[in-house]
């Protein structure tokens, strides 16, 4: 592999991830502070932060498309990943335009597009990796992926949070655009390799099989409870913060950095526990840290403990993350 490329590659993995981290971020933490500044209901929000998800529910068709279509000869997977970006700059260029209150309709047009953007150069760019990557070197491609991400989440909560604290949201969606298109620029330099790995067949039965399996039912709650509780909770913690406790948001900014980096200490934590205590042990703490930060949460009045509790909380996401995937492998 020319070793030119084989940089040129790891760097735009870790890019991606980078502006992976950051769209997230804005998500999970600052969109609904954004609405909020319009008073929208916090009904209406959930509303259009469940259609917004949509587009994560279709990466399964995505990763397939890009798997068996070469996108008018250009590539199975750099025009997409490419595609991806593309929608998601289109988004965040226009977001500013768009009132949330009198143009909803459009607004959440325009979150769904940068969904799907980032669902598809996501999906995509895991099937570069894959397809690039020796197997010798994905362990490097992987802690290279999930610490841009982590690091952009770190950074971009902190920066999001001094621009929602002066009102300057076009300044987040410029961020936003500009990093999506930074991302662009590497992937056109990027060559993809002439030949992908090949996908082991399996038997068509296979599947019928495992929906009866005790493991893969309990699998399934197991994916029922883990965005319910984890993802819905940490949508609702920055204006929890802000509105709830009165918090401004520069500190707010602060404290999902502090997220960011308990989740970072949770994955980094998982691997090495679920050697030492097992799979059914490690799913038990998983289980266990995450009612007691969402137990923390709701008793929080302010002060010290939610600098804590918030940090326990990314902790008991990056760990019940871990935990949950390498069950997903298995």
């Amino acid at each position: 592999m020319n070793k030119k490329q084989s940089t040129l590659r790891l760097v735009l993995f870790g890019v991606i991830y980078f502006v992976q981290g950051a769209m997230l971020t804005y998500f999970l933490s600052y969109n609904i502070i954004y609405l909020r500044s319009f008073d929208v209901e916090f009904g209406l929000i959930g509303l259009v932060n469940a259609i917004t998800l949509i587009p994560f529910v279709l990466k399964i068709f995505i990763g397939l498309l890009s798997d068996r279509v070469n996108f008018f000869g250009l590539g199975f997977r750099k025009p997409y990943i490419v595609l991806g970006l593309v929608m998601q700059v289109v988004a965040f260029t226009l977001m500013p335009k768009v009132n949330p209150i009198s143009q909803v309709g459009l607004y959440i047009l325009l979150l769904i597009l940068s969904s799907l953007g980032m669902s598809t150069y996501d999906t995509c760019t895991d099937g570069l990796s894959i397809d690039s990557t020796p197997e010798s070197q994905r362990g490097l491609v992987q802690g290279i992926m999930v610490g841009g991400r982590a690091v952009s989440s770190i950074i971009t909560a902190y920066v999001f949070g001094l621009f929602a604290n002066q009102m300057a949201w076009n300044n987040i969606f410029i961020l936003l655009a500009a990093l999506t298109a930074l991302a662009i620029l590497l992937v056109i330099f990027v060559k993809e390799p002439k030949t992908r790995v090949q996908i082991e067949k399996v038997s068509d039965m296979a599947p019928k099989k495992a929906l009866g399996e005790p493991a893969f039912l309990i699998f399934l709650v197991l994916g029922l409870v883990y965005p319910l509780s984890l993802y819905a909770t940490n949508s609702m913690i920055s204006a929890f913060l802000n509105e709830g406790l009165g918090i401004n948001l520069d500190v707010v900014g602060t404290m999902l950095s502090l997220f960011g980096v308990g989740s970072i200490l949770g994955a980094v934590i998982g691997g090495p526990m679920m050697k030492w205590l097992g799979r059914r042990t490690s799913l038990f703490l998983a289980l266990g840290i995450t009612i007691a930060a969402t137990l923390g949460l709701s008793v929080t009045k302010g002060g010290a403990m939610a600098w804590v509790v918030v940090t326990l909380f990314g902790l008991a996401f990056g760990y019940y993350e871990t935990v949950f995937f390498a069950m997903a492998m298995d």
